[in-house]
């Protein structure tokens, strides 16, 4: 019989907590046993294994982080959509470092399909409609966004910004100025 309370929804929540706190990678069914002070066996009727309980945790990431940026984007253009995203994606990150990591997991093709995943490539050509991109150009301005965005968060978070001036906030709001006049640059004519 299932311990009274858990649920798959419990867990996954209780392991992106668990990520927040030890770090993504060191997730696992046994971790999340011990956080609620049961043994491995009765979690299994809720979990496969520690990959399922880090794909609900990447999946439930995901969910939230696109419920996130679509709030702080709602009623924006141009330039205060694009820095709305971009403070959103990062607070994010900043806030919650493991399921920022679980966010990152590699999912199956079905799964990612299915994924808010999806949501956040959305949202990311709607912010890049505001610039009149289209084609190609379009899918390069999601790609570089995503990797200035990720790359600048996961050197944050490392601690790779503490030791020299400026503040790392100073050079964040001189990146997205500088994204904003490069994507209006590129725009279509």
């Amino acid at each position: 019989m299932a311990r009274v309370g858990l649920t798959p929804e419990r867990l996954t929540l209780a392991g992106a907590e668990l990520a927040d706190e030890v770090g993504f990678d060191q997730v696992t069914v046994s971790a999340l046993a011990r956080r609620f002070d049961v043994k491995v066996a009765s979690l299994y009727s809720h979990l496969k294994n520690s990959q399922e309980l880090k794909t609900r945790i990447a999946l439930f990431a995901l969910e939230e982080l696109a419920d996130r940026v679509a709030d702080a984007v709602a009623g924006r253009a141009g330039k205060d959509a694009l820095a709305a995203f971009a403070d959103a994606y990062r607070d994010y990150a900043r806030e919650h470092p493991g399921r920022y990591a679980a966010a990152r997991l590699r999912l199956d093709p079905e799964t990612a399909a299915a994924s808010a995943g999806v949501r956040h490539a959305q949202m990311t050509r709607a912010i890049l409609r505001g610039y009149d991109l289209t084609g190609p150009d379009q899918t390069h301005a999601v790609r570089m966004l995503g990797s200035v965005f990720h790359g600048y968060v996961s050197l944050e978070l490392a601690g790779g910004f503490e030791h020299s001036a400026p503040d790392s906030q100073e050079s964040w709001l001189w990146i997205v100025d500088s994204l904003d006049a490069l994507l209006r640059n590129r725009a279509t004519p």
